[in-house]
């Protein structure tokens, strides 16, 4: 694209655990042209992940990590302005891995789908209606396996994931019961996402708290944080109970390997079973999950937040704010 400079964030140091501000630069380069098969993306809505501090990790993960001096890897939304692939044409709405830039040169690889949802907020497709409602979906309904009467308990429950999650939950039939970090996030689960109850790990005795409120057990565990919480939620399992294992935010890092207590006996005793999922896994069944996520949506019966932030400079502290609890709902970085 002739005469246009592009901004991008890439990663310039690597970092210890959480990633900072100081780990990322925003550098200026041309806009490249495009070869035979390639689009050029406007990006509108840059993605925040929790994810994010695993792409940029030395430590083993499911993904090659971001080199130094690359452009951080980011889903993003935005507009084709031009294709010189078939499938796409100008004024397409796209969602993929584009990178936390404002513009980006893609083979059709890139694209996770075209977002074809005109009546719902573009933002959305990297939100409830993107991969973290298609994890909730996935992790609670094909893992979980939610069954009407079980009580089902969410950790990070206000987040991108667990707030979408719990509500699945409710809509299969389940009794829920959120843990969330601080008080505004705790009213949050109780009035925006319908919990039936919800507790401030922050604050609150979690043991004593889920023993009140799940006298039965807790027959199906979505597991988002791992850790001192995870390991209060699984002495209070019930026989036959599920435990999806999507996130382990407590962790700041993997090397050396943390230690703690032990689930195998929770697991034994009361013939539990622990499963982790990685959503790309998931690829071709997206779209059964973007459809059904809309349509609640539509119905009111799926609610959401969302935390957008203005201009491409927010993107090199977003990470580490997320990690500090800062974002209200999806973070997200707005393109000017």
């Amino acid at each position: 694209m002739k005469n246009n400079r592009n901004r991008q964030v890439v990663l310039k140091s690597r970092p210890a655990d959480i990633p900072q501000a100081h780990d990322f630069e925003i550098v200026e380069s041309d806009v490249p042209d495009l070869l035979d098969g390639q689009i050029l993306v406007q990006n509108v809505f840059l993605s925040v992940e929790p994810a994010m501090r695993g792409w940029v990790s030395n430590v083993a993960n499911y993904s090659e990590p971001v080199r130094i001096g690359e452009v951080m890897r980011s889903f993003a939304a935005g507009e084709v302005l031009q294709s010189s692939h078939s499938d796409f044409k100008p004024g397409d709405k796209v969602m993929g891995m584009f990178g936390w830039q404002e513009f980006a040169v893609v083979g059709p690889a890139a694209v996770t789908r075209k977002v074809q949802e005109d009546d719902l907020p573009l933002s959305l497709s990297l939100g409830v209606t993107g991969l973290n409602g298609i994890t909730a979906y996935f992790g609670l309904l094909d893992i979980g396996r939610p069954r009407p009467g079980d009580t089902v308990v969410v950790s990070t429950a206000a987040g991108a994931v667990g707030s979408a999650a719990g509500q699945i939950a409710k809509l299969s039939g389940c009794r829920t019961v959120g843990i969330a970090g601080g008080s505004a996030k705790v009213a949050q689960c109780r009035e925006l996402f319908g919990y039936d109850e919800a507790y401030d790990y922050k604050s609150d005795n979690l043991d004593l708290a889920l023993g009140k409120a799940c006298p039965r057990g807790i027959d199906l565990y979505f597991d988002n944080t791992g850790g001192v919480i995870s390991d209060t939620v699984l002495r209070h399992l019930a026989v036959g109970a599920r435990v999806v294992i999507c996130g382990t935010a407590s962790f700041p890092t993997w090397d050396p390997w943390p230690n703690g207590p032990r689930a195998e006996r929770h697991l034994l005793v009361k013939r539990a079973r622990m499963e982790g999922f990685v959503i790309f896994d998931y690829a071709s069944r997206y779209e059964e999950a973007v459809s059904r996520l809309s349509q609640w949506i539509r119905d009111g019966r799926l609610r959401y937040s969302e935390d957008i932030q203005n201009g491409i400079e927010c993107a090199p502290a977003a990470i580490a704010g997320l990690y500090r609890g800062e974002n209200t709902g999806k973070r997200l970085i707005r393109i000017r």
